[in-house]
């Protein structure tokens, strides 16, 4: 069975569409997809529905030749716009219809203008016709009077809720018992409670993040309950790297979620979340290092376990747990380390939250406020200064204020 599914794309196919058109797929459906409007957004058409993308140059310029071929048929629903005020719908319905001859029903996934495009195809081919209606458009429809036109053109109305039905009874004069209704399908083996151990990763998508040793190190110890989560995207470097890519080439696809950008209450929500902090950092292939990344502290302030590298600055504050750079044995290793004991977790955890409260207190800045101060000709803070002879005698940066502290 072919099925002309009438869908918005506007931002890319809504969630519930993307999955219910799947689950018909599923079901032996073969889909063929009639967007009214063309956009991205986070869940794109598969190849396979064949989507008929259109543009407004091609829906003008196929109309004489619509009218050519059904001239009485082409003058009488252009008639019956005039009353319902559906013309754009009308003439997108010529179009979609000049590609529809081969389908077995029209599937309009709205009561708004998917069903009344749909509706006019029904008209022009004499298809059977089926609309599934949600809320808005029953209580904010585009074009009440071609909704209840088109609703009663239909082989079939189905809706979501009950709620739904008794609505189009006492505000459209429905009869109950002609609405189906079907309440939304979820994959309950994909949606189900699960305990996932959570790896952390934050900075632009650049080679000195080190995003392939962490994924090749989740690779090779092979746990479907370790999930990876990244947040960051393509930096302004000529040197990013494609992380999506480089996920689905290694086949982690369902162990790897892509938050993009994040920050606020949102970045801290993925901090506070996470069993682990990891960031592999490494040279690049043309040699550039890291400072000292500021997720580490970040992650530290959260008291995070981390994961990270031998790499430039690294090893002086953070002792553990270190790998060398570029090393996926020993990162697996690590990782290895962390996921079997709770115990070690909570331990790092609280000498990170230490660290960061004795080495990376928002009260260092009065170091640079003193620096500024001094420069400027003005009297010298109080502000911490950094001993660089004991840092180096010691392996460690000190702060004197913030050891006072404590």
């Amino acid at each position: 069975m072919q099925v002309a599914v009438i869908a918005s794309m506007k931002r890319g196919l809504e969630h519930f569409i993307y999955r219910e058109m799947v689950f018909l797929e599923n079901q032996g459906c073969l889909i063929r997809l009639f967007p009214t409007k063309i956009g991205s957004g986070l869940y794109a058409p598969k190849k396979e529905w064949n989507a008929c993308r259109w543009r407004l140059a091609w829906v003008v310029a196929v109309q004489p030749l619509c009218f050519l071929r059904q001239p009485w048929l082409y003058l009488r629903l252009l008639w019956e716009t005039l009353t319902t005020a559906g013309f754009a719908d009308l003439a997108l319905a010529w179009f979609f219809a000049s590609k529809m001859h081969d389908v077995d029903v029209i599937y309009a996934t709205f009561g708004d203008h998917k069903l009344f495009v749909g509706y006019f195809c029904k008209r022009i081919l004499g298809k059977p016709l089926v609309v599934c209606t949600h809320a808005y458009e029953l209580y904010r429809n585009p074009n009440p009077r071609l909704f209840l036109r088109a609703l009663a053109a239909c082989d079939q109305i189905v809706t979501v809720t009950v709620h739904n039905r008794d609505v189009l009874h006492r505000s459209y004069g429905i009869d109950p018992s002609t609405v189906e209704v079907v309440r939304y399908s979820v994959d309950t083996v994909e949606y189900r409670p699960e305990r996932k151990f959570v790896i952390l990763i934050v900075g632009f998508f650049v080679e000195r993040k080190g995003h392939e040793v962490l994924f090749q190190a989740v690779k090779q110890l092979a746990q479907d309950d370790i999930e990876i989560w990244v947040v960051g995207d393509q930096g302004a470097e000529s040197t990013s790297v494609d992380v999506h890519a480089l996920a689905h080439r290694l086949g982690l696809g369902k162990q790897v979620a892509f938050f993009g950008k994040l920050g606020g209450n949102a970045l801290k929500a993925v901090y506070r979340a996470c069993d682990v902090f990891c960031l592999p950092c490494r040279r690049d292939n043309r040699g550039v290092a890291e400072g000292f990344p500021l997720v580490l502290v970040e992650a530290m302030a959260f008291g995070k376990p981390i994961i990270t590298t031998r790499h430039v600055e690294i090893p002086r504050i953070i002792k553990e747990i270190l790998v060398d750079e570029n090393d996926v044995d020993g990162l697996a290793h690590a990782i290895r380390q962390v996921y079997d004991s709770r115990a070690l977790r909570e331990q790092l955890s609280a000498r990170n939250r230490a660290i960061a409260e004795e080495e990376f207190s928002p009260s260092n800045t009065a170091a640079t406020a003193d620096i500024l101060r001094r420069v400027a000709g003005l009297q010298q803070g109080i502000g911490p200064v950094m001993k660089a002879a004991d840092a180096e005698q010691q392996g460690c940066v000190q702060v004197s204020s913030a050891r006072s502290r404590h």
